[in-house]
């Protein structure tokens, strides 16, 4: 394309000297004077293609970068869902394993309580596989609902599922608390929050839903320990956890944080043990 135009331009620039030298092209110093101009001519294109072959080459670069992306960005998050995925099979398949070991031509018992504990490894692996596919779901793909949402009442909702022996939950509940998204991830946002903190209270959860200007929030507090100081600005990050003998996967936070954003809000940490779950809020009147 760009000899084509060179081209172009050289028949259209010789002509224009042709006519301007023709009365002079009889003689010897009018031919050199025309042969003079039609180099410097040449050379004026070629300079002239330089920047523009310069430019061309540095758009493509920018657009080959920009095509791209998006397949680096795939790459890099099925490489960091295969590294998140071994690192959490790891632990419970050498487990596994070793009590598959020990209990190898043992007692009928400790053959039977080996197989219990199997069991409860193979649950726990697959729980954690299973939170790392909701994650990158929820990280990938928009709420496919957008619907109102009553938030106190989503809390009543999942706090029908029994906490751990012994802790028990106080709801604090404003009405006519909306939203706007996906009730059923909502839900899980709710549930992961209540199961972090029942996992880590010491016997009481406090959950509170209130509006907070334009926006929705609905707080999860334990009355744990909390969280140590040093992980609070990792917390939400994956496979983060705040006592290595709390159990879980280490994802519910992450999980949390992503539904969270994905309606255009945030999950943050109040304190030390305090999660707020901060929603734009729907007012019914406007609708």
């Amino acid at each position: 394309m760009l000899v084509a135009l060179d081209l172009a331009a050289y028949a259209y620039l010789a002509r224009q000297q042709h006519d301007l030298l023709e009365p002079l092209l009889g003689a010897p110093e009018g031919r050199a004077v025309y042969a003079a101009a039609m180099r410097r001519i040449a050379l004026g294109l070629a300079l002239l293609d330089v920047p523009l072959l310069i430019l061309s080459g540095a758009a493509a670069y920018l657009l080959a970068r920009i095509s791209v992306r998006p397949l680096v960005a795939a790459r890099e998050r099925e490489a960091r869902f295969a590294a998140e995925a071994a690192h959490e099979l790891r632990t419970p398949l050498a487990r596994i394993a070793s009590l598959a070991a020990g209990a190898h031509g043992g007692a009928p018992e400790e053959r039977d309580a080996a197989l219990e504990r199997i069991a409860a490894l193979a649950v726990e692996a697959a729980a954690g596989v299973g939170d790392l596919l909701a994650l990158v779901r929820t990280e990938r793909v928009a709420p496919q609902l957008a619907e109102p949402v009553e938030l106190g009442a989503l809390a009543r909702a999942a706090l029908t599922v029994p906490l751990r022996d012994g802790v028990r939950w106080e709801l604090d509940a404003s009405d006519d608390v909306w939203v706007v998204g996906d009730a059923h991830r909502l839900r899980r946002l709710v549930e992961n929050l209540l199961e972090n903190a029942g996992r880590h209270a010491a016997g009481l959860v406090r959950v509170r839903v209130r509006v907070q200007g334009d926006r929705a929030a609905l707080s999860v507090e334990d009355d744990g320990p909390g969280v140590p100081a040093e992980l609070r600005p990792r917390i939400f990050e994956r496979l983060v956890r705040a006592r290595e003998d709390g159990g879980g996967t280490g994802l519910g936070l992450a999980i949390c944080r992503a539904i969270a954003r994905a309606h255009g809000g945030d999950v943050v940490l109040e304190d030390r043990n305090r999660f707020v779950a901060q929603l734009p809020r729907l007012d019914l009147k406007e609708v």
